[in-house]
């Protein structure tokens, strides 16, 4: 794009510069007054604008213009000219987001370094801006199993209204690609995906980098709101956000404008919310580590992501996107999983959920040195589950009971880790362990095993234990 928007009152000037960079190759639009400009910005917004600060019958000068368009179109690198230049002029001009000031009469080349330098920087911001859209529009969602498609069935409801998302559920269960397959999938997709991890910024800087600064030394320095402005901001464990802050994001929320730290004019946002948190919130609303009326303007509409082991299913169909993922993005072999390991994977305790799964697919893969299928063993850090002479290495609590109670133990353990493993379905469960379907139900009814729903998904466990 190289549209420039040429605005000054004087009509010699406004066409000279128009033809000259006519003459260098750019597409050029004239205004004479605040009117025209801002209707020429509204069709389309231009790459670069030289804007004049005194506008002869207009009802904005130059400097009210300038607020305005880097407050709706933060983007646009503005250069600003006058011919009563002076150094409060510039100043003000630098602090309402000039790209720079240039005095009349001005050298034509002196302007073309300039033009050409601020055309240069509104190329990269948009290289920029379209990479990190391209890099956030990447949401795999990958599943089959019934927790899941309840999962995606609401995400699906979500995605073409403007409401505020609350994603809770355990960490690393991927709440933000949740988030960020609701904005993919949403009007604002071509807008920014701006995520802010509230447990990362340090408190006393958590307002400048929200709401950005302004300052004589450095002018205006936009924060995350204005980045997100136009698409979605995300509120990574939103329940880590200073009580200070919270209350200011309350405000914003409600009026939709905020003030940068150090400024005093009003900047308007227009943006969607989607938070997400592993917390109890209520429970930090009554400890009063978070504010009620954040928490409901927050929570629109609650969804819950379940952990893996409410969707144990999808963990071999997880792991293989992980393999592929890693040797497209690492250049990793890209090896198979044996039965051995696809089992293990389905049986293991995971609690950092679908990134500590990631992070075990992916140790494999840069440890091994080979094209071979990946083992168990290779899951397990590489200790081996077997002696020696290939005998099974008993854990203490089986090795101090008798054998009937060990016995029993043991089968109520494997066939609880086996209906899990298969989401709960009693058929596949039984094929895998060579037990007819009616032998299977009447064993696990002697050892006290029952299967329930929860979140989408039949989860099971021992009766003894829910009683209590």
């Amino acid at each position: 794009m190289t549209d420039i928007l040429i605005v000054d009152d004087e009509r010699d000037i406004r066409e000279l510069v128009g033809d000259i960079l006519r003459d260098e190759g750019f597409q050029t639009r004239l205004a004479g007054n605040s009117d025209d400009c801002m209707a020429a910005i509204n069709e389309a917004p231009p790459a670069l604008m030289i804007l004049d600060i005194w506008l002869k019958d207009s009802r904005m000068d130059g400097i009210d213009i300038l607020k305005s368009v880097k407050r709706d179109n933060p983007d646009i690198p503005i250069v600003i000219i006058s011919g009563h230049g002076n150094i409060e002029i510039a100043v003000a001009a630098i602090k309402q987001g000039a790209y720079d000031f240039i005095e009349k009469p001005f050298n034509i080349d002196q302007l073309m370094v300039v033009i050409r330098r601020a055309m240069e920087t509104s190329r990269l911001r948009r290289e920029n801006s379209q990479l990190r859209r391209k890099e956030v529009s990447v949401t795999d969602m990958i599943g089959s199993s019934p927790a899941f498609k309840a999962l995606k069935g609401q995400l699906d409801k979500v995605t073409k209204s403007n409401g505020r998302v609350m994603l809770t559920g355990p960490a690393g269960a991927g709440k933000e690609i949740a988030a960020r397959y609701i904005h993919a999938n949403s009007s604002r997709a071509s807008g920014p995906f701006v995520s802010v991890n509230s447990a990362s910024i340090e408190p006393d800087r958590m307002e400048e980098v929200l709401f950005g600064r302004e300052s004589d030394a450095r002018g205006v320095e936009p924060g995350l709101l204005e980045e997100a402005h136009g698409g979605v901001l995300y509120f990574d464990e939103v329940a880590d956000m200073p009580l200070g802050t919270q209350s200011k994001i309350l405000r914003v929320l409600v009026e939709q404008q905020f003030q940068r730290v150090g400024g005093s004019d009003k900047v308007r946002v227009d943006l969607r919310v989607i938070s997400s948190t592993n917390r109890d919130l209520e429970a930090e609303i009554a400890h009063g580590t978070f504010r009620e009326e954040l928490y409901h303007r927050l929570n629109v509409v609650p969804i819950r992501v379940p952990g893996l082991e409410e969707r144990r299913e999808d963990i071999p169909e997880l792991a293989k996107h992980f393999i592929a993922e890693a040797n497209a993005n690492q250049g990793l072999v890209a090896r198979a999983l044996s039965e051995e390991a696809e089992a293990l994977l389905q049986t293991m305790h995971l609690p950092g959920n679908v990134r500590q799964l990631r992070n075990i697919i992916e140790r494999a893969l840069i440890l091994g040195e080979t094209h071979e299928p990946i083992d168990a063993r290779e899951l397990q850090g590489g200790e081996a589950p077997e002696d020696d002479e290939g005998r099974v290495v008993l854990s203490g609590g089986l090795a101090t009971l008798p054998l009937r109670e060990a016995r029993e133990l043991f089968e109520r353990e494997y066939l609880l880790t086996q209906i899990n493993r298969f989401g709960g379905n009693i058929s596949r469960t039984a094929t895998f362990v060579g037990m007819e379907r009616s032998a299977l139900h009447r064993k696990l009814k002697s050892l006290g095993v029952v299967t329930s729903n929860k979140a989408g998904a039949r989860i099971a466990h021992i009766e003894s234990q829910a009683a209590e």
